[in-house]
């Protein structure tokens, strides 16, 4: 697939081919228990308490002041529940867990295993014919280490890693160490769907419902890009990599840069970086910000975030 080929779409307009496969290793944690649910409703941002067996449901692994360790899905089953995480250190938040399990908590913690996530673009349908793993809303399958793919879902093309890292920036998914982090809290990470601020007491619930109810946060997620000039032309020696301060062209700090992409150079000499940033409040509606002299980048709202809630947290307070 060519990435770099010449086209008059933009630079977020690019598509996986049709069908792909998007492979992720992802960490596992199974909870067994008739308290397993209740125990991970007062761990995590959703509202897990009265979920059903069967059911699937996007969750944010917080710390006590409501930062993020990572982001799992919940698959719920008749004796308790899978915790798969998608980023952040798996370890970690299997030590978080085992910290605050009790005796008397009427749950079994197993051990952190290791499996893949399997998304699939443009192959609507193909996952419900397999027998094999864990059916996830959105055709997506999870695998644990030792099961395989049938032979019609390996021969769907899986995106190498350039491919899968372009289509998470556009979407904006957050990854660890750089977007997830015991730095930043869900509504910063274009979360909100993922968090409750009407269910009972959990970590971080007063945090939370306070950012909601007075409008609290400070900066958001946002992807940007940049054409590198070709060799020959005037050019920078400075590049916008992860790390990288942003700022306004009035000079005023506007965020850093999280992750970043270059893209081979095109037919025309150019290069096209690609990234996310967390770009702070003041400068949201900044079209374009500066990453060092010479550098100017697009600034966009990526198009899997959810805007943080305003005045939603009354009701949680």
């Amino acid at each position: 697939m060519d990435l770099n080929r010449s086209t008059p779409l933009g630079p977020w307009d690019w598509r996986p081919a049709s069908p792909s496969r998007w492979d992720q290793p992802v960490s596992l944690i199974r909870l067994e228990g008739p308290d397993s649910l209740r125990f991970l409703h007062g761990q995590s941002s959703q509202d897990l308490e009265r979920a059903q067996p069967g059911q699937c449901l996007a969750t944010c692994c917080l710390t006590p002041t409501a930062r993020v360790r990572g982001l799992a899905e919940v698959l719920v089953d008749a004796s308790g529940a899978w915790l798969v995480i998608t980023a952040g250190e798996g370890a970690a938040i299997h030590q978080a867990l085992d910290r605050v399990l009790f005796p008397a908590d009427q749950v079994n913690l197993g051990p952190l295993l290791s499996g893949t996530l399997i998304s699939l673009e443009g192959a609507a349908g193909a996952i419900q014919d397999t027998s094999v793993g864990w059916r996830l809303p959105g055709d997506r399958l999870v695998l644990m280490d030792g099961e395989y793919l049938t032979a019609e879902l390996e021969a769907i093309p899986a995106l190498g890693p350039i491919e899968s890292e372009r289509w998470r920036l556009s979407q904006g998914r957050p990854l660890a160490p750089n977007e997830i982090s015991e730095e930043v809290n869900p509504f910063e990470l274009g979360l909100a769907d993922r968090v409750s601020l009407s269910k009972g007491c959990y970590v971080g619930q007063e945090t939370l419902a306070k950012l909601a109810t007075y409008d609290g946060v400070k900066q958001q997620l946002r992807r940007w890009c940049w054409a590198e000039p070709a060799a020959s032309t005037a050019r920078t020696d400075a590049e916008p990599v992860v790390g990288t301060v942003l700022r306004t062209f009035s000079g005023e700090r506007a965020g850093r840069i999280t992750s970043s992409l270059r893209l081979n150079a095109g037919p025309d000499g150019t290069s096209l970086w690609l990234g996310l940033a967390l770009v702070r409040r003041q400068a949201l509606a900044e079209p374009l910000l500066l990453a060092g002299e010479g550098i100017t980048l697009e600034i966009s709202e990526p198009m899997g975030v959810v805007a943080p809630p305003v005045g939603a947290g009354s009701a949680a307070s």
